[in-house]
Formats: C-alpha cells, sequence, structure tokens
C-alpha cells in the first residue's frame, strides 16, 4: 500500500466516525486529513523525482568512466600493465614517461633541448618553441631559441 492509498484509507476512517463536519471536532479531522492527504501526494512527487536523479546520475557516471576509459588509455604504451608508472589521481591508469620514454600523448612535435647551465634535459613543444624562451626546471635559468625563419617559396 503506498503512503497516498494510506492516507486515503485513513481519510475514509475519520469520516466514518460520524463526527458532525461542521462541528469543532469535524473541522479538525477536515484539516488533518487533507494535510495528510497532501503530505502523502508530496512525498510520492519526491519519491518519483528522486528516481529520476538517481537514473540521470547514473547516465552521467557511465559517460564518466567511458571518457576516463578513452583518455586514460590512450597514454599508456601497449606492453604496459596497468599498475606501472601510473598517475595516483587517475583509476583509470594514466601514463606517465619515465626518463627516456617518448612522450606519448601530444601529437605534435616535441622539442628536446639541454640547459647548458645544470645540464637537465628539457622537454617543450612547437608553441613554447615560438615564445623564444622557457625556464629550465632544475637551475631557473632561461634557456632562449632562435627561430630560423625559412623563406616561403613562391
Amino acid at each position: 500500500m503506498t503512503v497516498v492509498e494510506k492516507a486515503a484509507y485513513l481519510k475514509g476512517l475519520a469520516e466514518g466516525l460520524g463526527v458532525e463536519p461542521d462541528s469543532r471536532e469535524g473541522r479538525l479531522w477536515t484539516a488533518l486529513t487533507d494535510l495528510l492527504s497532501d503530505m502523502a501526494h508530496e512525498i510520492e512527487d519526491l519519491q518519483a523525482s528522486d528516481l529520476d536523479f538517481a537514473d540521470a546520475l547514473d547516465e552521467m557516471s557511465e559517460d564518466l568512466s567511458y571518457l576516463e576509459e578513452l583518455t586514460c588509455d590512450l597514454d599508456m604504451p601497449e606492453d604496459m600493465e596497468e599498475d606501472d608508472n601510473v598517475c595516483a589521481g587517475c583509476p583509470g591508469g594514466c601514463y606517465e614517461p619515465e626518463d627516456g620514454d617518448e612522450e606519448l600523448s601530444y601529437d605534435g612535435v616535441i622539442y628536446d633541448a639541454t640547459c647548458p647551465n645544470c645540464g637537465q634535459e628539457v622537454s617543450f613543444d612547437e608553441d613554447t618553441l615560438r615564445q623564444g624562451s622557457i625556464q629550465c626546471p632544475g637551475c631557473g635559468e632561461t634557456l632562449e631559441f632562435e627561430l630560423d625563419e625559412e623563406p616561403e617559396e613562391e
């Protein structure tokens, strides 16, 4: 029996008491049963809304899991085990390259330079190269680059 059905049953019992509807007690019982009926309908609406939100949350969770699988598995080499060298924040297993490993997650060209001050190898992309300089993560020295523009052929 639902909450609405129980409220309707109690309203029928109150009406069966034989209390005069215009008396003080009759008005009290009418107000109480109307309140109970309204509350039962509101609870039923909230339960339906809760189920809708739960379904939507399940769908979003599935979509997020799918996106995590797509993005995390792209960076992991095929011959690597899932629990080898993965970042702690990603349950899907994002690959973090070790020294000497190729950068696998960037589609463009990766440039390498060696810092003349500390000898650390620094990797950067084409956008950083166009900026003209980068700061060495090892010693903080500014490494500057000169781009030789090749003349365009007509």
